[in-house]
């Protein structure tokens, strides 16, 4: 096991590990057997865990691969406890912190028998940090770091960086890191968007797409005892109603992605002991990504104005009645008492209108100025958050008209800059909670990989360079002010909304499973049983 050294900005996500309430937990010894059912409310635009950023890819997929290093299963919340998967453990760096050494696991095979070795890691994590043209990567941003990834021999896998940065291991460890056929890749790299093939704990059996998939226990699974269940049956239940009624009548047992206040109440009023609850902060921000190449959106007043129309904390406190949001925030998980110094980010909504009103003026966009805001169609929280996001900005003699998009195209919208969007919702989720890692998103376009607002903005880039480079949390502290600062209020490259949070009410026979911030952690199912 390998323990990073905590630091002052670990401290939010593990109080809220230590503030989770599991009711109903086991002491008894895991019961092999059982298919587990849960439902998942959006589908996968792709297979391709290093292209897609989305829960609705992960959900279904992470069970069927390995990653080189994870968050510890026993300790998902944590910020500093990472594990070996096909590593044999998470190596200390040498030569200044600038090289690490991994040795992997001798049993780990793919589903067709071949062995999973070195090549297939740094086949993996060269798609990942140095795609080549044409593929998409939706985290290469997070390894700015690396110089190079090599194979010394079979079992041996070697990352050289340019520089020591604390970012590097939490990087390494984010659980869209599949490990991919070395071989596949050679055929077709984009192979992995339409297939899948890993060596994690279960085995693909059936997706019958706007329905379910299936997956089935891997016999030689190389952590041996796992899984304990037979099988797993996602299913995809589009509406919050439909995951509620799901888990209530008993067709399905969890949501692994979280539900509202209202349905955890309605759960445990009809089902009492029969079900579980686990609660925690979430890493998920909610953001609007204003198109930087369409007018008048390429204008930092009007994204100002567009940020200073949101009333954030009396909508928080409505919106945390009926949806998965709560927290008001920056681009870094809430807490820091320097927020209010951010425009818009302030209690006096009347100042901020004003204001908003004045900036719109100034850039010449008239009273009634309508816009098309597209809206992912997924309830929770999107159109809610999106409804109550038009009503503000309404308030400042707005008229956006909301489009409503099914996943693959809202997606499709977003990652194409000649799409021409003008303002749609988005949202950032972090995995491993890591303030270096969280802040990827913002950076420029063609460096970020997740930056649908297309613009190019070298500052924040030099910022968050420094942010790596140095090793003083003082100084990373400093520097992420300033960072916030440009994003949030003088340029307003995404205006944010609210920061979730996590509940999870589940079916009491669900065992071994443990919450974290991020719904992207501790997925794999290899340690969850059912008592029944």
């Amino acid at each position: 096991m390998h323990e990073v050294k905590p630091t002052r900005w670990a401290v939010a996500a593990l109080a809220c590990l230590l503030a989770i309430p599991v009711s109903n937990t086991s002491a008894e010894t895991p019961k092999r057997g059982g298919i587990l059912s849960f439902v998942v409310s959006g589908e996968p635009p792709s297979y391709d865990g290093h292209r897609e950023s989305t829960f609705a890819m992960l959900h279904w997929t992470r069970p069927f691969y390995s990653v080189l290093i994870r968050v510890n299963p026993e300790n998902p919340g944590s910020p500093t406890d990472f594990v070996g998967d096909l590593a044999v453990a998470v190596p200390e760096p040498t030569d200044g912190g600038k090289k690490y050494t991994f040795t992997l696991r001798s049993d780990a095979k793919f589903w067709d028998g071949q062995p999973v070795t070195a090549q297939d890691v740094v086949a993996s994590f060269n798609k990942i940090i140095f795609p080549p043209e044409g593929v998409r990567s939706a985290r290469k941003a997070f390894y700015s770091m690396v110089e190079k990834v090599t194979v010394a021999d079979d079992r041996t896998v070697v990352f050289e960086l340019k520089y020591p940065s604390s970012a590097f291991i939490p990087a390494l460890a984010n659980p869209y890191n599949y490990i991919y056929s070395a071989k596949k890749l050679a055929q077709d790299i984009r192979w992995y968007e339409k297939n899948i093939l890993g060596s994690g704990a279960f085995i693909f059996v059936k997706h019958e797409r706007g329905q379910y998939l299936d997956g089935k226990r891997n016999p030689n699974y190389y952590h041996k005892g796992l899984p304990y269940l037979d099988g797993f049956h996602a299913i995809l239940a589009k509406q919050q109603s439909q995951r509620e009624s799901a888990i209530r009548e008993g067709t399905a047992m969890i949501e692994f992605r979280g539900l509202p206040p209202r349905s955890r109440d309605i759960l445990l009023r009809a089902l009492g002991d029969q079900i579980t609850v686990q609660e925690c902060d979430w890493n998920t921000i909610q953001l609007v990504s204003p198109n930087h190449l369409v007018k008048p959106f390429d204008d930092p007043r009007v994204r100002r104005a567009l940020s200073l129309a949101i009333d954030r904390w009396r909508g928080s406190e409505y919106l945390a009645r009926v949806a998965i949001v709560k927290t008001v925030g920056g681009v870094v998980m809430p807490g820091h008492p320097e927020l209010e110094q951010i425009a818009g980010y302030w209690p006096d909504i009347d100042k901020s209108r004003a204001e908003a009103r004045r900036l719109l003026r100034e850039a010449g966009v008239p009273e009634g100025f309508s816009f098309k805001f597209n809206v992912r169609d997924i309830d929770q929280p999107y159109k809610i958050v999106a409804s109550w996001v038009v009503k503000q900005w309404e308030g400042i003699g707005l008229n956006p008209e909301q489009v409503i998009l099914p996943t693959t195209s809202y997606w499709k919208a977003l990652r194409d800059p000649a799409s021409g969007y003008q303002v749609s919702i988005d949202f950032h989720t972090g995995a491993v909670t890591n303030p270096l890692l969280d802040v990827a998103k913002f950076i420029s376009s063609d460096r970020s990989g997740i930056n649908f607002a297309n613009y190019t903005d070298r500052t924040l880039d030099d910022l968050f360079d420094k942010m790596n480079r140095t090793l003083d949390v003082a100084e990373q502290r400093r520097l992420m002010r300033q960072f916030e600062k440009r994003i949030l209020d003088e340029q307003a490259h995404m205006p944010n909304a609210l920061w979730w949070y996590r509940i999870v009410p589940y079916r009491s026979i669900v065992q071994g499973w443990k919450i974290s911030p991020s719904h992207y952690l501790n997925q794999d199912l290899a340690m969850v049983w059912l008592t029944q």
